[in-house]
């Protein structure tokens, strides 16, 4: 089989040194970094509770890169962990925590933009806001950005949030939407359900609300990707057909288009954990609206990088597709750049 080009679409990065950003602000219970149980490790701590420790490679990009060539693996599209979205915090301090790990990622990309893309966190609350840091995002040659699922309880699909999707439209920003803020994760923190339950449910809800809504029949020049294999929706996707089908006066209320008809309109990344999973969202989207993906380097993702695609018997379009010409189309990469 010939080289292929293989770009991970999904990966979280930190910088290693942060503000104490609780302390500059004068309360809140954002997230800085202490010393780890190794050398190698480092304590995400929320204001003084502590959240998740993490390895080395969550911010060590010669590290990263010879874990990724270990896995045949060369480019990775870097986003920051949905822990620091902030968008609770008052736009300013939101805004400043943003602008600082943007600047980190944009130094990182151009000082290896042959392994590195990245993408911008900015401050949803405020959509003017969240447009302008966008906007000095792509100048400083970041290619898209990465929201969640809600904003502060508040669906996609508020016309609140319109602009800021119109912007990414217009300047050609591409948009990850990653789950985070679980609903109902008070009521099922046992057995890690709210990753295990909630994130494929959040990420349907996010997919729901930019379609029920309008938001892409009025934007089809954006270019969107739900993560995890899209959550539920697309498992879910009869019933939501059904629903638009049998109760129009309660979901067809802002878009009379079937939702079936949104199919390859979006992109999705390939985190199924399941060959048979992934053979039916490929029926459904095709490979060229399915990017390969990994959620790296946390241990719910992906971290053999889609191996098993290679033993499921895909054509090798196919294989060119998920591994790298879904997220060049997605995220409107020169592939001659990583030559």
């Amino acid at each position: 089989m010939k080289f292929m080009l293989r770009i991970d679409c999904h990966t979280h990065i930190l910088p290693r040194h942060m503000p104490r950003w609780t302390e500059r602000f004068g309360g809140g219970k954002f997230i800085h970094l202490e010393d780890g149980s190794s050398s190698s490790s480092a304590r995400m701590m929320q204001g003084t509770r502590f959240f998740r420790e993490v390895e080395a490679n969550c911010w060590d990009a010669q590290l990263r890169k010879a874990e990724y060539a270990a896995l045949g693996t060369q480019v990775q599209v870097v986003c920051t962990i949905p822990v620091m979205f902030n968008y609770d915090a008052p736009t300013d301090q939101s805004l400043q925590i943003a602008q600082f790990l943007n600047d980190h990622i944009a130094e990182l990309v151009e000082a290896d933009p042959r392994h590195y893309v990245g993408l911008a966190s900015v401050p949803m609350q405020d959509a003017q806001a969240a447009i302008k840091e966008l906007k000095r995002c792509k100048s400083m040659g970041l290619r898209g950005v990465q929201i969640g699922s809600n904003i502060n309880d508040l669906n996609l699909s508020e016309e609140q949030f319109f602009p800021f999707f119109e912007e990414c439209a217009n300047s050609g920003m591409a948009v990850m939407i990653h789950p985070w803020d679980m609903m109902g994760k008070d009521q099922m923190e046992k057995y890690w359900l709210p990753w295990l339950v909630g994130m494929p449910a959040e990420t349907a809800r996010a997919a729901s609300s930019l379609i029920f809504s309008g938001t892409l029949e009025r934007l089809p020049n954006l270019r969107v990707m739900f993560s995890h294999a899209g959550g539920s929706f697309l498992t879910t996707l009869g019933r939501f057909e059904h629903g638009f089908n049998c109760r129009p006066d309660l979901v067809a209320i802002d878009n009379p288009v079937n939702p079936r008809e949104y199919l390859g309109k979006f992109w999705i990344d390939s985190i199924t954990h399941d060959a048979d999973l992934l053979r039916y969202v490929l029926a459904l989207q095709g490979s060229d609206k399915i990017c390969m993906g990994s959620d790296y380097p946390f241990p719910l993702g992906d971290l053999e990088l889609g191996a098993y695609m290679m033993d499921m018997g895909l054509s090798e379009s196919e294989l060119e597709n998920l591994f790298c010409n879904a997220a060049l189309r997605w995220l409107d990469l020169d592939r001659a750049q990583f030559d």
